[in-house]
């Protein structure tokens, strides 16, 4: 395997529980970086198609643009399912910092998370203060509605608003993903046509328009280095 000098590889291929890790140097040239990647994923033949791929920048800043780069190029050509970059490494002081927040995080925090489980049939709605969160379905007709995030760990067919009125940074989350309409602070929009696949996806709004992403592979808290309150 090529070098960036004496002891440090290009690339090296560390195996985990559900994925491939990759390590790489960053301050190669993305070209050079795709030609050591190519050497370590031909041989994997299919054990790549739809594998979940972790690209390793080491403790500095995670150069985003060179993971996108990177995933697009083993996306196109070894078929992996999705490529995500790990966060930097908190220092020492700043992890036992966030650890005691973590420690006293009940104590100092009360639950704003309304938990119901159940169908939310057509005609009915449900309301929360902050976060909403339905273990069930929620049937064309049904509406929930949240100030916070919603997750619905079911089907979502009906109505969903959250971050009511005006929070942009909330989002609506579902295990079968296929609303008739959702809502974003005050932004609207109408739910995927047809019936497409049963799929956890998630919306969120981007550029001031809502956009769905597949969770999984978007990852959307997988960057933050450690658990925050929502």
């Amino acid at each position: 395997m090529m070098e960036a000098n004496q002891n440090k590889a290009i690339a090296q291929l560390k195996g985990v529980g559900d994925g491939l890790r990759v390590v790489i140097d960053p301050s190669q040239s993305a070209e050079l970086l795709q030609q050591e990647l190519k050497k370590i994923f031909q041989p994997l033949n299919h054990l790549s198609i739809n594998a979940r791929v972790v690209i390793d920048t080491g403790e500095g800043l995670v150069d985003e643009n060179l993971v996108k780069t990177l995933g697009a190029y083993l996306k196109e050509n070894f078929k992996v399912g999705s490529v995500s970059g790990i966060p930097p490494r908190p220092s020492a002081r700043k992890a036992r910092m966030r650890q005691r927040e973590l420690d006293t995080c009940w104590n100092t925090n009360q639950s704003e998370v309304l938990m119901m489980a159940g169908r939310v049939r057509s005609g009915q709605k449900i309301t929360a203060k902050r976060h909403l969160v339905l273990m069930g379905d929620v049937n064309p007709g049904g509406e929930i509605i949240a100030g916070g995030d919603i997750v619905v760990l079911g089907s979502l067919r009906g109505i969903a608003a959250c971050g009511q009125p005006e929070n942009f940074n909330a989002i609506i989350f579902a295990l079968d993903f296929r609303p008739s309409q959702i809502q974003i602070g005050p932004l609207v929009a109408a739910g995927p046509p047809g019936a497409p696949k049963q799929k956890a996806e998630f919306a969120h709004v981007e550029n001031n328009a809502i956009v769905v992403d597949d969770y999984l592979e978007a990852g959307p808290f997988s960057k933050l280095p450690w658990p925050e309150k929502r």
